[in-house]
């Protein structure tokens, strides 16, 4: 199937392409494409104008600081995925879009396009959320910051309004005592997850200080659940198991033609235990190091 007809802009400057975006309410900003271009061939979306923002200059940084990672809108999955200033400050990011689609479309395809296509099943919206990040967006109106807990409102919704170009994301760095992990399980590989989880765990000696978990393709939105009550005597297959049925309880797993609701159900209860254990192994891990050092 041919996209439906629409006309096509490519501006040199931001202020040009919000001026576009501005004086057409129904186009589409087109970065990586990679979600968008099937969605036009397949007439699931059918805007009058895209605006074309690859010409822009400055927007395909990814660079590290001590508060965290900054990617631009132009940055691809590869290049952040390769970034190891990006991988050493926060090193959720890797272990995520390591698990996106495959290569050829993470050398295409943008990091805050995947963060503002919505989609619940991709692994980059749960690792913003999880980590509490942000989303910076530009209009003729002036540049504001949206807080992740904000942006996912709906199923592929999001808080930014019509006129509004995402121009970087912020992922914050690892604190001390932290540690993460993700994983995932899809019925091959590059398909999109039938559920996913990413956990951020933070330690002090053994104890559990704080324990969170992000999901994937479980609910209508990323979804994160607060999990350190099932860590208040230690951590083990009781606790792992008990944090599973607490994550389960904030969770509302949808049926669809990839897996049941009660298949995803049982994942969220297997993977929310391997992962919070993994992130667990590395907090203590980089907390063992420190000292040795």
């Amino acid at each position: 199937m041919k996209p439906a007809p629409f006309s096509y802009r490519r501006p040199g400057t931001l202020q040009l392409a919000l001026e576009s975006l501005a004086g057409e309410p129904d186009a589409k900003v087109l970065a990586g494409g990679q979600s968008l271009i099937p969605l036009l061939s397949m007439r699931l979306a059918a805007p009058s104008m895209l605006i074309d923002i690859n010409a822009l200059p400055d927007l395909d940084h990814v660079t590290t600081a001590a508060d965290g990672v900054r990617v631009g809108a132009l940055a691809r999955h590869a290049a952040v995925l390769a970034d190891q200033d990006a991988v050493r400050v926060q090193p959720l990011l890797a272990k995520a879009l390591a698990n996106v689609a495959h290569s050829t479309i993470r050398n295409r395809g943008t990091s805050v396009g995947s963060l503002v296509h919505a989609d619940a099943a991709a692994e980059l919206p749960v690792v913003l959320r999880l980590l509490g990040g942000s989303l910076d967006v530009a209009s003729t109106r002036g540049r504001r910051t949206i807080a992740a807990e904000d942006l996912y409102v709906g199923l592929l919704e999001t808080s930014l309004r019509h006129d509004e170009i995402a121009v970087e994301a912020f992922f914050p760095a690892l604190a001390l005592g932290e540690g993460v992990a993700f994983d995932e399980v899809a019925r091959r590989h590059g398909d999109y997850a039938m559920c996913g989880v990413a956990a951020l765990v933070q330690v002090d000696g053994d104890r559990v200080v704080r324990a969170r978990a992000g999901y994937l393709s479980v609910s209508e939105v990323p979804t994160v659940i607060e999990l350190t009550d099932a860590f208040s005597v230690a951590v083990d297959e009781e606790s792992l198991a008990a944090a599973g049925e607490m994550a389960l309880a904030g969770l509302d797993p949808q049926t669809d033609i990839h897996a049941s609701a009660d298949y995803r159900a049982q994942l969220v209860r297997v993977l929310t235990a391997r992962v919070l254990r993994s992130a667990y192994d590395d907090a203590r891990g980089r907390m063992l190091a420190r000292v040795e050092r």
